[in-house]
């Protein structure tokens, strides 16, 4: 189990090229007891969606594509994009020295646990996909 604010901290903290290199800022920052955090960058018409369900160790991230700043359902598969999918779609695209160069910018982060081990990946898996997100048919 990890608490909010510590939760907040480090995605705040491996996630730090949204804002850093892609022009999001944060949106929305949700705390719901200890069983439920959600961190949401925008840029856009784009909203990233970093959540974490502590009870369940569940960890996702999903992209919504609003439409005049409404987020569409959950269910609308063409306007919610999860990591996977993303990731799944974009690899062919991604070429060997962007990995490695991928892995030198986060070789800066120190990782203390499983749960932030898990954390930074997403986060190496986002950045690749967003500097190919136009390229998404």
């Amino acid at each position: 189990m990890i608490a909010g604010d510590k939760y907040i901290e480090k995605v705040k903290e491996f996630f730090s090229f949204l804002t850093e290199e892609f022009a999001f800022k944060v949106f929305e920052v949700k705390i719901r007891g200890n069983f439920f955090y959600d961190l949401q960058f925008i840029y856009n018409d784009l909203i990233v969606s970093i959540s974490y369900e502590n009870i369940e160790d569940y960890f996702q991230v999903i992209l919504f594509k609003t439409e005049n700043g409404v987020m569409p359902d959950y269910d609308d598969k063409s306007k919610t994009l999860h990591l996977n999918y993303l990731l799944t779609s974009l690899l062919p695209m991604i070429n060997r020295v962007e990995m490695l160069e991928n892995n030198e910018y986060f070789a800066k982060f120190v990782v203390k646990s499983v749960f932030e081990r898990k954390v930074i990946k997403a986060a190496k898996e986002l950045r690749l996909c967003l500097k190919h997100y136009d390229e998404l048919k």
